[in-house]
Parts: C-alpha cells; structure tokens; sequence
C-alpha cells in the first residue's frame, strides 16, 4: 500500500511540473517578502518560540481565525512548513504554480483524502514540519477534526499548539484593521506512533483543542 501512494505522490508531482514556464518562488523567498510585510504591519510578538523542536518530524496546530493565519505562521516559524491547503485553491493555475513552488499539499475536502494523507505522512517521515490547521476554515462549523491528531499518531511525530491571537481583527470579511498580532507556540505533546484508530485520534484533537484555547 506505501508503495502504491508513493507511485501516485511521484504520478501527481510529474502532473504539475511545468504549469507556467518560468519557476515558482521558493518557500524562503516568499516567507522573506510577506514575513517582512506582515512583521511592519502588525508589530508581530512571538512568544514560546524556543518550544518547537528545531529538527526532526513535527505537526504544528494552529487555531484557524482569518486568511491571514498561514502568512503569519510561516512568517514567526523559522522552520519551512508544508502547509495542508484545500484543493479547490489549485483551480487557479497561478495559485497553483506558487503553492506547488512552496510545497503546500492539498486536500479534497468532506471525505478521506488518501493521496494527501499519504504525502502528509511521506513529508513527516522525511523529517519536515507540517502544519495543519485543525478547524479547516474560518468560517463554517468551526469544528475541530482529526486530520493533525491522525498524521501524529501515525508517524510518532509531536503535535505542537500554537494560538493565533487577533487575526480575525486584522483581516476578516467584514473587518480590516491593524492590530498588534501575537503568536504563542506551547509545548510539544508528545505522541507515540501507533495504529491509526478514529477514539484515538478524537481524544488527542480535544486535548489539543484545550492545549491550544488555554495559550493566552
């Protein structure tokens, strides 16, 4: 079965090879431009840093408030992150050539979508940082699913909350503004590699859930 996902991780890549003729940005250079925007912007204070491990495999969980979520992050993580995206941003072609040239995977939701599952896990067990966000989108049911307890479970990798904190009041549908941004990672939970069972993995996204509500 890994074999066969490795195939169709290799299969899809070749697929979108060449969208546009000339090369994305990198993940360092993007992170370079909006990091420095973002950072002018909205006075972005970073506490806990020192928590998240500097090698190995990790999966990173943040709260998910506003669009902006992800420029943030990347711009205070000082690791490169492969960030789980939904699929419908690949409709775009430019889109599409720029989050391939970041490494983003993307995933197809409402049902189990293996083939990102399975290049979440081939990302994990090369050794990079993941980051998902637990609630899917700012806006709907803002329900937490099982997506980053599941990848941590089934890697061993630790599972890192981090709170977003005022976001939403810098960019969201019906408000723009210019507050001071906080982001504050907490300390890793750490997870031992076992079967992937869906009670398991219920249990580890509330206490995440509460790990990540209780950073202030």
């Amino acid at each position: 079965m890994e074999s066969l996902m490795d195939n169709l991780v290799d299969r899809l890549a070749n697929k979108n090879a060449g969208l546009l003729p000339f090369p994305a940005p990198t993940y360092a250079q993007v992170r370079c431009f909006f990091g420095s925007i973002v950072r002018a912007m909205y006075r972005l204070e970073v506490v806990g840093a020192n928590r998240l491990p500097v090698t190995g495999p990790v999966v990173i969980a943040p709260n998910h408030d506003s669009v902006l979520d992800g420029i943030v992050l990347g711009a205070v993580i000082s690791r490169e992150l492969r960030f789980l995206a939904k699929a419908e941003l690949w409709r775009s072609r430019l889109l599409a050539w720029m989050l391939d040239g970041l490494g983003a995977i993307g995933i197809k939701r409402g049902n189990s979508d293996q083939l990102a599952l399975a290049r979440m896990r081939q990302a994990l067990e090369a050794g990079q940082a993941v980051a998902i966000f637990p609630q899917g989108a700012v806006r709907g049911d803002r329900v937490w699913h099982r997506g980053a307890a599941r990848m941590a479970l089934v890697t061993g990798a630790p599972l890192v909350p981090v709170r977003l904190v005022g976001t939403a009041q810098a960019l969201s549908r019906s408000r723009i503004g210019f507050p001071r941004l906080r982001v504050i990672v907490g300390e890793p939970i750490e997870v031992a590699r076992a079967p992937e069972e869906p009670a398991a993995a219920a249990k580890l996204t509330e206490r995440l859930r509460v790990a990540v509500e209780s950073l202030a």
